[in-house]
């Protein structure tokens, strides 16, 4: 794959002289369209060997376009509070809104192959971590997102001239770093892992192109036109159609039962056995996470249910157990114009509790598969293909260390009623129902299909649902203590 940037390509000064005027123009031409049209980002990958050129071909890319929409991204090993999240939380949190340009320098590629490299994993782990890579981009792409990836490639040879030339003179000695000749000293198996990553990871929504970074000329004037073709091709073509085919639907019951409906609605606590097993299992949270074993963990916790169900009851009850430094409930409404303007999925990654910590969703990244799904706010393919990218976010957070806890709390019709005509009359909670909560009724079936659905897809064994019946609240918030009590004493 490396082999034709290995051919010595050069430019002349005077034909690089010539060109770059009319792609500087055309550059910022593209990039004042993208900007006012905003209906995709860019995400540009410099990555290659050390010394290729990837920081200077980022300085020529700022230098030839407006710097105000450029975010560019050198990233290094992860740090302490990186290392706390999962791999791809610090890549989640830098991408480019829509209409703005992101290069990152040091991607998603870098460990992986590094860590190949290094002997410090296997073939089986790399081959792991760029299957998880290719989700991750082909999400980004089904977002709508433009993915250009290069490759800057130099020959061993050319590399340690390039090494030694630097060193060579005192202004630019400091560029050449141990780990820069370590690298080399691993050339050969570098050059593998990274032949491979590319192999498995070019693909038609994320191709990589690979240039020859010994000439500064013909590498600059190579990764410009790339870049502007990709743009230029993208802002002429129409909002692309979604090509790829959903999964098919969950199939209706056939007894016209589901699995909300065969819950049993009637289940109660009295008042005083409620008292007695709240003061216990809110006593046993709160001891369970003191555990020494939990600064290595962190818990997230989703709640999601029917409008009026208790969600917020419940989670007030999970609080009064915690440590008030140590949590953070976090309401999810409509989108902002930042977050429509972003992935799906990027609004959750950014709220990851460090170890030690617990996040409580009051809505969630469901969202998308039921009010999405059911008011029609999202395409058909966007919340079918929803349920695995969601499997694989869940996925990657246990990998990590983080505990999930999911928590949908069922009521019936009836119950609803009577808890939307008791807000109503009483002042201080008139502020919790609004006409929206009236006219979700009226699709009460179809929000109860997504919710089966839902509970169908993503209920897994690292991250199963816990369905709560909540037509009597002091029931459904002892069984959400008692669901959360269980599964720390399991995990810790």
């Amino acid at each position: 794959m490396f082999q034709s940037a290995e051919l010595g390509h050069r430019l002349e000064k005077k034909a690089y002289e010539e060109q770059v005027p009319r792609l500087r123009e055309a550059l910022l031409e593209a990039q004042m369209e993208l900007g006012d049209k905003a209906q995709f980002p860019v995400i540009l990958v410099l990555a290659g060997v050390e010394g290729a050129g990837k920081g200077e071909t980022l300085k020529i890319l700022n230098e030839w376009m407006d710097p105000r929409f450029i975010a560019g991204h050198a990233l290094g090993p992860p740090s302490d509070e990186e290392r706390e999240r999962p791999p791809m939380w610090r890549y989640w949190r830098r991408l480019p809104p829509k209409g703005r340009i992101g290069i990152f320098l040091g991607s998603w590629y870098t460990q992986p192959i590094l860590a190949r490299t290094y002997e410090r994993c296997g073939h089986a782990e790399l081959d792991q971590a760029m299957d998880r890579i290719l989700r991750f981009e082909r999400m980004l792409a089904d977002e709508g997102a433009l993915i250009l990836k290069v490759w800057l490639h130099l020959s061993q040879q050319a590399q340690r001239e390039r090494f030694t030339e630097l060193e060579s003179k005192k202004a630019t000695r400091w560029r050449v770093t141990p780990e820069d000749w370590r690298q080399h000293e691993h050339y050969d198996a570098l050059r593998r892992a990274a032949e491979h990553a590319l192999r498995q990871t070019s693909t038609a929504d994320a191709p990589w192109l690979v240039v020859e970074g010994a000439d500064p000329r013909y590498r600059h004037l190579a990764v410009g036109q790339a870049l502007l073709a990709a743009l230029q091709q993208r802002l002429a073509a129409a909002p692309p159609a979604h090509s790829r085919q959903p999964a098919p639907p969950a199939l209706p019951a056939i007894n016209g039962l589901t699995l909300v409906q065969s819950l049993d609605l009637s289940k109660q606590l009295a008042k005083k056995d409620y008292d007695q097993q709240l003061e216990k299992y809110q006593g046993r949270l709160n001891l369970l996470l003191r555990k020494r074993a939990f600064a290595k963990k962190s818990l997230i916790l989703v709640f999601e249910g029917f409008d009026a169900a208790g969600k917020g009851g419940a989670i007030r009850r999970v609080t009064a157990a915690l440590d008030a430094r140590r949590y953070r409930i976090l309401p999810i409404a409509a989108p902002s114009d930042e977050e429509r303007a972003q992935p799906y999925l990027w609004r959750f990654w950014r709220h990851l509790p460090r170890h030690g910590r617990v996040a409580i969703f009051d809505r969630s990244w469901y969202g998308r598969v039921l009010v999405e799904r059911v008011e029609g706010y999202c395409e058909v393919a966007d919340w079918m293909r929803a349920y695995g990218e969601i499997n694989d976010f869940e996925e990657q957070l246990v990998r990590n260390g983080a505990m999930v806890a999911k928590f949908f709390l069922v009521i019936d019709k009836d119950e609803q009623l009577k808890r939307f005509k008791a807000r109503e009359q009483t002042n201080f909670k008139r502020f919790k129902i609004t006409e929206e909560d009236w006219r979700n009724r009226e699709k009460w079936d179809d929000y109860e299909q997504a919710v089966c659905d839902m509970v169908e897809r993503t209920s897994s064994e690292i991250a199963p649902w816990t369905l709560i019946e909540a037509n009597d609240k002091r029931f459904a918030r002892v069984k959400v203590l008692k669901t959360l009590c269980k599964l720390l004493e399991e995990k810790l």
